[in-house]
């Protein structure tokens, strides 16, 4: 599913900044399927993802975003949202943004 409709740019916030463009903005099947249920709010998870706000990852893929946010390299959040846990990953050169679920990688 593509979302670059439904998606808000941060710049929007007025108490957000963002660190990176997201590029185009989708998701997969298992995303949207919990979109369309109203259990996951992907204007939030974006939000989030390219405020600096990685969510529950490692210590060194923190640091790895850091580096990330310098070279344009790949970046990657990671979400609890209820019992799911969703990845937003924007590839290097920052042209997409994907929203996904572990298993869908």
């Amino acid at each position: 599913m593509e979302i670059d409709d439904l998606v808000r740019p941060a710049a929007t916030n007025p108490h957000t900044t963002p660190l990176f463009r997201l590029g185009r903005c989708v998701a997969t099947i298992g995303v949207d399927d919990l979109i369309c249920r109203g259990e996951v709010n992907p204007h939030e998870l974006l939000r989030r993802h390219q405020s600096g706000d990685w969510g529950d990852i490692h210590e060194l893929d923190r640091a790895l975003n850091q580096h990330s946010l310098v070279d344009r390299a790949r970046l990657m959040s990671a979400y609890k949202v209820g019992d799911q846990t969703i990845w937003v990953i924007t590839d290097a050169g920052w042209q997409t943004t994907t929203l996904l679920l572990p298993f869908e990688y």
